[in-house]
């Protein structure tokens, strides 16, 4: 047999990207050719996370026989690479062939091609990561549970949205938004975490100064939160880590006490994104996806609750193309953050050869281009009739691991007619290759109001009075 290569590209080459390669695409004819193959062999991988909740997953692949090594490898690597940053774990635990389980090892630790993955995830589950090579028998079985988030909506509250380029904020008065105030900042410029400090409790105290006191205070943010401390979060990107452990670790905590000690839920935007559908919809089984400064997601399920899984879908890959543009932050090719975000619309411009100033923020020049479009510019609608191709693609390929019935997509990139021809491109890629998710999924664009200040006020709603 031939080696396998993983360059399965659109029925359409993109004009903007035409080395993109759709994780789908290539994963069904690398499935394919496996299931056609001699003894093709089991793999089962395992991620362990907090508390001892365990998500397992099983694949195959070509057997020894078939000399297909390197195709293997790119394969099961990609998918332990999905699973970490989807579902969260400080541990892996891999089941199939030695010598494909012993690479992979050495790519998870320091020095290694995912160094950025390895640390990480040990800071913030704060152990040691690990990834254990087992006999396939040895690999746990999944071990998952789910738990009820926020839709609390009495009372005097404050709903907090931080993201990377503005922040908004909502005084919530039993459930009805009676004030809603953005404001531009830029958080993941600064190196003193007091700039950042300052910005929010600002926001705060202009909503609770529209009420005549305040019950509690929701906070939507870019992160990784354990009990209201934060343990990972972009908005201190430059924030050297001592002034970040000292300064900006118990940032909310320290709000709330200055609130007088009230009730405080700090919460994922991308988990927020998704319940903010679940509660305007009135539905379950919520994957929300919120292209802005970055790719935030989350995900409601079909009991309305959240998984506890990780869900930064902003570090999953979605491209296969080996050349694809490097995200600065792991290191890595072809991760949603480059194709979901306003870096994708300053990616493609560039492709594109729309002029835009150097000395913008990221923010900015994602105006300049959505100026282009509102003048009819036919280069800016090919920006996001690209961006439709990544998200129709995308869409399948996170099918596999949730459960979805709707998919809410939120953020800046969406705004004004940005959002609608993204839909539109995303459904006909469904409707054309993946018939049966497009009969089973929903790809929501909330209206101009909810989309820009819905995140706010569904972080209202998590704290419990």
């Amino acid at each position: 047999m031939k080696s396998f290569m993983f360059n399965q590209r659109p029925k359409k080459l993109l004009q903007l990207d035409q080395d993109y390669i759709p994780m789908i695409l290539a994963n069904i004819a690398f499935e394919k050719a496996v299931k056609e193959s001699i003894d093709f062999v089991q793999v089962k991988i395992a991620i362990e996370r907090s508390k001892g909740q365990i998500a397992t997953q099983i694949a195959y692949i070509f057997s020894e026989k078939e000399n297909q090594f390197d195709a293997n490898y790119r394969y099961i690597e990609r998918l332990v690479k999905t699973l970490l940053w989807l579902k969260g774990g400080w541990k892996v635990i891999y089941g199939g062939p030695k010598k494909l389980g012993i690479k992979l090892q050495s790519a998870y630790q320091i020095g290694g091609d995912r160094e950025f993955d390895f640390t990480f995830m040990g800071n913030i589950y704060e152990k040691e990561f690990t990834f254990n090579v087992v006999e396939l028998n040895e690999v746990p079985k999944t071990n998952e549970q789910s738990k009820p988030l926020g839709r609390h909506l009495d009372g005097y509250r404050i709903g907090f949205d931080a993201g990377g380029s503005d922040r908004k904020v909502s005084a919530v008065v039993n459930g009805e938004a009676i004030y809603s105030e953005e404001v531009v900042w830029h958080p993941k410029l600064q190196t003193n975490p007091q700039y950042i400090k300052d910005g929010v409790f600002d926001s705060v105290k202009r909503a609770a100064s529209k009420m005549p006191r305040v019950d509690a205070i929701g906070v939507s943010s870019a992160g990784i939160f354990i009990d209201n401390r934060v343990a990972a979060a972009s908005l201190f990107l430059k924030v050297p880590k001592e002034l970040f452990d000292k300064e900006g670790r118990n940032m909310y905590l320290d709000i709330a006490s200055k609130m007088g000690d009230i009730p405080i839920e700090v919460c994922n935007d991308g988990d927020v994104t998704a319940l903010a559908g679940a509660m305007s919809l009135g539905e379950n089984k919520v994957l929300g996806i919120a292209m802005g400064t970055s790719e935030a997601a989350g995900y409601v399920d079909e009991l309305g609750n959240i998984t506890g899984w990780l869900n930064e879908l902003c570090f999953v890959p979605v491209d296969y193309n080996p050349n694809s543009i490097i995200d600065e932050w792991s290191l890595d090719a072809g991760c949603g953050v480059k194709y979901f975000s306003q870096d994708s619309v300053i990616k493609l411009a560039k492709k594109a050869k729309i002029e835009i100033d150097d000395n913008l923020s990221p923010a900015e020049k994602l105006k300049v281009v959505q100026k282009l479009l509102v003048e009819n510019n036919a280069l800016a609608k090919m920006i996001f009739e690209t961006i439709g191709v990544y998200l129709g693609y995308t869409v399948a390929y996170y099918a596999r691991f949730y459960d979805i019935s709707n998919i809410l997509v939120l953020g800046r990139v969406t705004s004004g007619e940005a959002g609608n021809i993204m839909i539109r491109v995303a459904n006909n890629i469904l409707k054309d290759e993946f018939n049966d998710l497009y009969q089973k999924i929903n790809l929501i664009l909330p209206d101009e109001k909810s989309r820009r200040v819905g995140q706010s006020i569904a972080a209202a709603s998590l704290p419990k009075i």
